[in-house]
C-alpha cells in the first residue's frame, strides 16, 4: 500500500488513487472474518451461559445452607432461653 501510494514510485503503481485493489482485498477479508468473529461470540456466549447456570446453582445452594445453619442457630437460641428460664426457676426455688 505505500509502495503503491508514494509519488517517487509513479511508474510502479498497480493501483490507482482510489484504490479499488486495496479495497477489494480489505473488503474479501472483511467477508472471511465475519462468519469466524461470529462462531466465536456465538461459543463465547454458549460458554457463559453455562457459567451462569452453575454460578445459580451454587448460589442457590449457598441460600439453603445459610437457611439451614439460621433454623439451626434459632434451635440453640430457643434451647438457651428455655435453659435460662430454668436455672432462673431454679434460684427462685432455693
Amino acid at each position: 500500500m505505500i509502495w503503491n501510494s508514494l509519488s517517487i514510485t509513479k511508474a510502479f503503481h498497480f493501483d490507482s488513487e482510489p484504490f479499488i485493489l486495496l479495497n477489494l482485498c480489505l473488503s474479501f477479508i472483511a467477508a472471511f472474518q465475519a462468519p469466524v468473529i461470529m462462531m466465536s461470540q456465538n461459543r463465547q456466549a454458549i460458554r457463559d451461559k453455562n457459567e451462569s447456570v452453575i454460578d445459580f446453582a451454587i448460589n442457590y445452594k449457598a441460600e439453603q445452607e445459610i437457611d439451614d445453619m439460621q433454623s439451626r442457630l434459632h434451635n440453640i437460641e430457643s434451647q438457651l432461653t428455655e435453659i435460662r428460664d430454668l436455672l432462673k426457676q431454679q434460684k427462685k426455688e432455693n
